[in-house]
């Protein structure tokens, strides 16, 4: 046995790392990312604001400026607590960190991977817990497993990944009020959703708010941030590593997350651009479009597996779900540009009708 293989925690072994495929040369429609590019009139002052920064130095280890800049874009309370994750993955982590060996981390299924995957990293259990046939909370399964299971933390998607999807609020709320647990509302897709939680902080102690800006258009920042009460977040800060936001997300942070206007702008044009695709996906015959409160669509599809190969082969990648528990036959696309979303459809329509010849 190899050196690596013999002294690797055997549960790690038997884990695949997260798959992030080759992308050159195609249209990125896989990974939620925003297709506006930073407006030509910004790129110099931008490059003027960078050259300040003090590379030779630490950055700033609370990041006081950032984390007011994030409360001004996103209307965040000054009464409650942000933390600062690098990404929202870190602080996914640093919450399953917070927990005894053994405990158990509930979530939704299918829904965001990493709940799943950091639960193995820390030492913790997992339980996940199926959505209906149409991809809706089953309320009395959450409470059934809640009961049986006393987690320590319940991670809820809102709206969901890759479902795209939103939940009835009142049955968050009851969630929220049976469990001692810490009921985790992630928002990564908040600028497309038309709903929040974070209001209702000041009614449940028990609830924190996880948000990024990846999906609003800055995915290469990694930048992440918790939202919950002061005493939370006091707590939740003893186990960030130090100076975990490095100096240039601050930085470029600072001056990018200030343009409210043209984030809100482009927010607006993806959920008009997200309309457009699903109703044009609901047109092709065979198709069947799934509602969507964020940047993506998550469609089914009859031969999904050779419509993502020959879509891939025709320059544009998406995310293919094919293979995954209740997600047969599933693909998902994130929403793109008019152009971008125009080239995907006549691909798609140009597929079957080749497969109905």
């Amino acid at each position: 046995m190899s050196f690596i293989r013999n002294w690797l925690r055997a549960d790690i072994q038997e884990i695949n790392a997260y798959h992030v495929p080759c992308s050159d040369n195609l249209i990125k429609l896989d990974a939620m990312e925003s297709p506006f590019a930073l407006p030509d009139e910004l790129i110099s002052q931008y490059l003027a604001y960078l050259a300040d920064a003090q590379l030779n130095r630490y950055p700033s280890p609370s990041a006081e400026e950032l984390n007011q800049t994030l409360r001004d874009l996103m209307d965040i309370p000054k009464e409650f607590g942000v933390l600062l994750g690098n990404g929202s993955d870190e602080l996914i982590q640093l919450l399953a960190l917070a927990c005894d060996t053994d405990d158990t981390i509930l979530s939704i299924e299918p829904s965001f991977v990493m709940y799943d995957m950091i639960a193995k990293f820390t030492r913790l259990n997992y339980q996940g817990v199926p959505l209906t046939q149409d991809y809706k909370l089953d309320l009395d399964s959450i409470l059934e497993s809640i009961n049986k299971h006393k987690p320590k933390l319940i991670f809820i998607a809102y709206p969901n990944n890759p479902t795209g999807n939103t939940f009835d609020r009142i049955a968050i709320e009851k969630i929220i009020n049976m469990t001692d647990a810490m009921v985790v509302l992630d928002e990564a897709y908040y600028a497309y959703a038309g709903d929040s939680f974070i209001s209702d902080i000041a009614k449940y102690p028990n609830l924190v708010v996880l948000r990024t800006v990846s999906k609003i258009g800055f995915a290469g920042l990694r930048l992440g941030l918790l939202i919950g009460s002061q005493e939370t977040v006091s707590e939740l800060d003893k186990l960030r590593l130090p100076y975990n936001i490095n100096i240039l997300t601050q930085v470029s942070a600072n001056f990018l997350l200030k343009e409210k206007d043209e984030i809100n702008k482009n927010a607006a044009i993806i959920i008009e651009q997200r309309q457009i695709l699903s109703d044009a996906l609901k047109q092709i015959e065979g198709l069947l479009a799934y509602p969507s409160q964020a940047n993506f669509i998550l469609f089914k599809a009859p031969k999904a597996q050779a419509l993502f190969d020959y879509l891939k082969a025709n320059g544009i990648l998406i995310k293919n779900l094919s293979g995954a528990p209740k997600l047969t036959n599933c693909l998902r696309v994130t929403v793109g540009d008019n152009d971008q979303n125009k080239q995907f459809i006549n691909i798609v329509k140009k597929f079957y009708s080749l497969k109905n010849e």
